[in-house]
Formats: C-alpha cells, sequence, structure tokens
C-alpha cells in the first residue's frame, strides 16, 4: 500500500466548522522559497502536480479571511468592509461543489493579512510542471507571493519569478487558448506588457498581447475566455482596437460570443471551463442560451460576495492541469477536494 503524501497529514483547523465538515481531513506541510527558479523534489503519486498530470485540478482558497479591506480596483469603492463573511462561504461552497464534479480541486490555507488569497487565479500561471509566481502590482496583494510560492514548491512545481520591475498577475491576466498552442496576456491595467517575454522564454510559447482600457476590467480574466471547442467569450468594449482585431483574426465569427455590457459587468466572462461544461456567476438568459445553444452544459453559481471585491468564478480557481488535460473527458470526477494547509 502507497505511503500517504504530505497532502494527507491532519485536519485544516484554520477552516470554518461548516467547510471542515464538507471536506476530508488532509494537509500539507510547507517551507519557504526566494529562489529565481527552483525545483522541489518532493512530489509524490499524491502530489498536485503528479495528480493534475491525471485529471484536470484547479487550486482555491476558503475565504474564512475574505474582507474588502482597501480599495484597489473600481468594484471594491463603496464596499470596504461591506462584504459578508458568512454569505461569502456559503458561494464559495457553492462554487467549490460546482467544480469537485468536473475537477479535482486542492486547496490553499488562507493567512492572515492577505484576504485576496481567495483570488487564487492571480497566484501565478501554471503550466508543464512550471509555476510562473505572480509579481503583484500593488503592494496590498505582494505579501500572498510567499504563500503561493510556498504552496507550489512544495506541490513539486519548478518556479520561475518575474522580476518586480513588471507586474504579472498570473491567471488573471495570461489565459491559454483551448488547445494551449498560445496564451493570451492582458496588460494595461495591472500586468504590463515587458512581461511577455518572460513567459515566452519560460514555456517557449507564442504570447498575445490584449490591451486592457476600461479599468472596471482590469484582469483579463474578468473581460475574455478561451473555451473549450475553439470558442471565446468577451466583453468587446475592454479592449483597444487593436486587441479587438487580434481576437478576430484568431476566432472565426462563429466562434466568437459577445458579451453584452450587462452581462460582463456580472463577470459573466469570469468563467470556469473543463471541457463542455462552464461554471459561471449568474448571468442573463441570452447569454445563458447562446452557450447552451454551442452545447456547453452551464452552471449558474451566486458569487455576489466576491463581486464587491472584483471577482467571480475563474478569479476564485487557478488552472494546475495542462490544457489537454483540463479539457480531456473525465468520469468518476464528483465531490473530489484535497486540504493543503501551509
Amino acid at each position: 500500500m502507497q505511503q500517504p503524501g504530505p497532502w494527507m497529514m491532519r485536519d485544516m483547523s484554520t477552516l470554518n466548522s461548516t467547510l471542515n465538515s464538507t471536506f476530508p481531513s488532509l494537509r500539507s506541510s510547507f517551507s519557504r522559497s526566494s529562489l529565481h527558479t527552483s525545483t522541489s523534489s518532493t512530489a509524490t503519486l499524491d502530489s498536485p502536480l503528479e495528480m493534475a498530470a491525471r485529471g484536470p485540478a484547479f487550486l482555491m482558497c476558503a475565504p474564512k479571511l475574505y474582507d474588502v479591506d482597501y480599495v484597489i480596483n473600481p468594484w471594491m469603492a463603496g464596499n470596504v468592509h461591506r462584504s459578508s463573511r458568512e454569505r461569502a462561504a456559503e458561494q464559495w461552497e457553492q462554487l467549490r461543489s460546482a467544480v469537485s464534479r468536473v475537477a479535482q480541486v486542492f486547496l490553499v490555507q488562507p493567512e492572515p493579512g492577505s484576504p485576496d488569497m481567495v483570488f487564487t487565479a492571480n497566484a501565478g500561471l501554471a503550466l508543464h510542471g512550471t509555476a510562473a509566481i505572480s509579481s503583484f502590482f500593488y503592494k496590498e496583494r505582494q505579501g500572498e507571493e510567499q504563500h503561493f510560492r510556498r504552496w507550489f514548491r512544495d506541490a513539486g512545481y519548478k518556479l520561475v519569478e518575474i522580476p518586480r520591475e513588471a507586474p504579472f498577475e498570473g491567471e488573471g491576466d495570461a489565459l491559454f487558448d483551448a488547445a494551449g498552442s498560445c496564451l493570451w496576456v492582458g496588460h494595461g491595467q495591472r500586468t504590463v506588457k515587458a512581461s511577455l517575454r518572460y513567459l515566452a522564454e519560460t514555456w517557449s510559447i507564442e504570447t498575445r498581447p490584449l490591451h486592457l482600457i476600461d479599468p472596471r476590467f482590469y484582469h483579463l480574466d474578468t473581460c475574455f475566455a478561451p473555451l473549450f471547442g475553439g470558442f471565446v467569450l468577451y466583453f468587446p468594449g475592454a479592449f483597444d482596437a487593436e486587441s479587438l482585431a487580434s481576437i478576430e483574426a484568431a476566432y472565426p465569427a462563429d466562434k466568437r460570443i459577445v458579451v453584452s455590457e450587462a452581462d460582463a459587468v456580472r463577470f459573466a466572462c469570469n468563467a470556469v471551463n473543463v471541457g463542455p461544461h462552464i461554471i459561471l456567476n449568474r448571468v442573463s438568459a441570452d447569454l445563458l442560451h447562446a452557450l447552451e445553444s454551442r452545447g456547453f452544459d452551464v452552471t449558474q453559481v451566486d458569487l455576489s460576495e466576491f463581486l464587491k471585491a472584483g471577482g467571480a468564478a475563474k478569479c476564485l480557481v487557478m488552472r494546475l492541469s495542462d490544457m489537454d488535460v483540463t479539457h480531456r473527458p473525465q468520469q468518476g470526477s464528483r465531490n473530489r477536494s484535497i486540504h493543503a494547509a501551509a
């Protein structure tokens, strides 16, 4: 019998009682890293790195310490300390449950002083066992970097550090197309265009910049979502003319799903996509029909408490599996979550 890996050591006492009663008791032991690049030797058959190679996998962080503590985007203005942690926990659990039906979910422990850790999409970007750790634009979020760095290193990933002078905010601003053949990178609000060369060098992949011009859509994943089947979901008003031309050149008209402003401000593009499955915030009947008519199975989850901080479904998860694995047909993937705590 295989010995349990470090992901299975003890119950996470920091999660609230509701979440603790929902999940199996698993634990991870971590150490710190400040190297430019490093490789962990701790990967086991039970590690996130190994498990993400076998099926769709995502990283989440329970909202035990979530709050709107400061204002670094337009959505936070007027919402400081106005979020209900109880409702946020309920909504997050509904999202976790929905994602767990189609993918493996790993959990990183929330840390004091980092209320936005719940938005794990901004932790970094992962591909082929390498994780590029985010270099946050705002100092309010820079404290998260050490926690995510620790998690990825001890999960078995090779780490790549993006220089502070080239801010990069992870999967929030960097999205692979469904085939994993090119990387779309948003810039102009948080991530800077200079960071693209570090990403291109890390994975020897084509990078395509998209200039974000509306501060409401401060990350690319709030207004743009490459989808399974070669589709794309996007809000044109978030981009400059050159970027729109780039999107239209890459996706034929019958593959482009244009989102209205009313749906865009509900963060309709902030969608989790695993094969034909899409999980997102509440959207209009028109958009729901547009997705379902193209063969997508859509799950809507009320994420209103997280909209107060400028986030929704995709912001709350980070993809760990490569694109071909993420969109691979799966069976028996319901209700799987693994705790990993610092």
